[in-house]
């Protein structure tokens, strides 16, 4: 390790400081962030799943999620935690919480799915306090004083009785609080000793006379989405792609089902779901508009719809390439891999326009569809090669994932790699074939501009 950071439940409550610059919700949670030294060799996912065996064996009761440190992973995560969330919300926490543990214990079942837990603390330790009105009315003690007496032994004063005092020198003002000492205060005996009661004659009344503790449980946070109240379960992913692990998530009777949801309740997706769903209709949409874009300028350029066809069947090699390379590869399709299909299908596009240029204009010259082809290819072999074999060399580094980071371009890499490997092969054998069936027989060019002078509708201008 080159660096460690850790924080052990929350400051003291002397300190006037907002909980809500804390990374911990509460004293039972605690924080540790680890640097591994640079050539260390040490394998993060390797590394999780070690620790967690380990944690199981020694610390049983102790719930551990390793959460992710980098900044994109966070922004991605859309204010969770982790990158699968699954938060019940709805007006009875009681119905949220019995909802939540029946989709826990699917979601343990699910493969892949690692520190699967829910993250607020429901079963936070208490001390249940049930004071005796009538005998603490006897003993003039008001319910008040007990509570006045019970937050300074067990917090601070600054919590019921805000006191600042005023320095006259400099007028800095400075938090006045009354806190008894936490080495005073460490068992149910110590607190049932604390005295109670107003100041006066009638002072010194100890707590166990006027009160009954006894050990507990209580909601140790609240969490509330658009004022309803929030169960939320988290997950971490190991040896698993989060499309495929949302998809066997959604198909959870609990959370697919409305009818399963209690009254006035809601499931939903949160974390990298919403993104990664978003992300995949947009890369759909913008693929489509991309192809379709394409083929609407191949259309005007050629006028020709055949010629068009014949240079668009070159797409489905590109994306039949980059899906071999990447399931050869044990790749997942994410947004390096998407945006990689879409530069292969570019670079794919302009060798098969470059192919199917020369074998029409050979073609209007008088040779056979089949032979226009033949010349077309053979012509247009070097330019091709040498365009995609430098492309592919240019992302071999790439592909690889070397170095630091290496493997977040990797995708990349490998999507442009293996579509201009198929698309290549394709231009070169599949392509010219497609063109000698498709092109019109006819010499000429296939133009429909009268003002065209190669086009049959060309209209010669009056002399007269």
């Amino acid at each position: 390790m080159d660096l460690t950071l850790g924080l052990v439940g929350v400051h003291a409550p002397n300190y006037p400081v907002n909980l809500i610059h804390l990374w911990n919700s509460g004293p039972d949670e605690a924080h540790l962030s680890v640097r591994l030294r640079p050539g260390s060799g040490v394998g993060v996912p390797d590394l999780k799943e070690r620790l967690r065996l380990a944690f199981a064996a020694s610390l049983p009761e102790v719930r551990v999620s390793f959460e992710p440190s980098d900044l994109v992973s966070r922004v991605m995560s859309f204010g969770s935690a982790t990158p699968i969330e699954v938060a019940v919300s709805g007006p009875n926490l009681a119905d949220n919480r019995e909802h939540a543990r029946k989709i826990l214990e699917r979601m343990r079942a699910v493969p892949g799915m690692r520190d699967v837990q829910i993250a607020q603390a429901l079963d936070y330790p208490s001390v249940e306090v049930s004071v005796d009105r009538e005998r603490a009315g006897l003993l003039g003690v008001r319910v008040t004083d007990v509570a006045r007496s019970l937050v300074p032994a067990t917090a601070s004063s600054r919590f019921t009785v805000p006191n600042f005092w005023a320095d006259p020198a400099s007028g800095v003002s400075y938090s006045v609080q009354v806190q008894v000492p936490q080495a005073r205060m460490t068992s149910l005996e110590d607190l049932a000793n604390l005295p109670v009661g107003a100041a006066g004659p009638r002072s010194g009344t100890l707590l166990r006379n006027v009160a009954t503790l006894t050990p507990g449980t209580t909601v140790g946070q609240y969490d509330r989405y658009n004022m309803a109240r929030v169960v939320s379960i988290t997950a971490n992913l190991s040896g698993r792609d989060l499309g495929s692990a949302l998809s066997e998530l959604e198909s959870i009777p609990e959370v697919a089902d409305r009818s399963l949801w209690p009254a006035r309740t809601r499931v939903d997706l949160r974390g990298q779901a919403v993104p990664m769903r978003q992300l995949a209709d947009g890369l759909k949409t913008g693929l489509g508009v991309a192809v379709a874009a394409v083929f609407l300028m191949l259309l005007a350029n050629f006028q020709s719809l055949r010629l068009a066809l014949v240079v668009m069947s070159s797409v489905p090699w590109v994306l039949a390439g980059v899906a071999g390379l990447l399931a050869a590869t044990g790749t997942t399709l994410n947004l390096q891999s998407a945006i990689g299909a879409i530069m292969a299908v570019g670079v794919a596009v302009a060798n098969a326009i470059l192919l199917v240029s020369l074998a029409e204009q050979a073609r209007r010259e008088g040779l056979a569809p089949g032979e226009a082809a033949i010349r077309g290819a053979t012509s247009r072999l070097r330019p091709i090669l040498m365009t995609s074999l430098a492309m592919i060399a240019g992302m071999v580094p790439m592909a690889l994932g070397l170095g630091e980071g290496g493997a977040q371009t990797a995708p990349l890499g490998r999507a442009v790699a293996g579509g201009l490997l198929a698309a290549t092969v394709a231009t070169l054998t599949f392509l010219p074939a497609v063109f000698a069936v498709l092109a019109p027989r006819s010499a000429g060019s296939p133009s429909l501009d009268p003002d065209d002078p190669e086009s049959p509708r060309f209209q010669k201008e009056d002399p007269a």
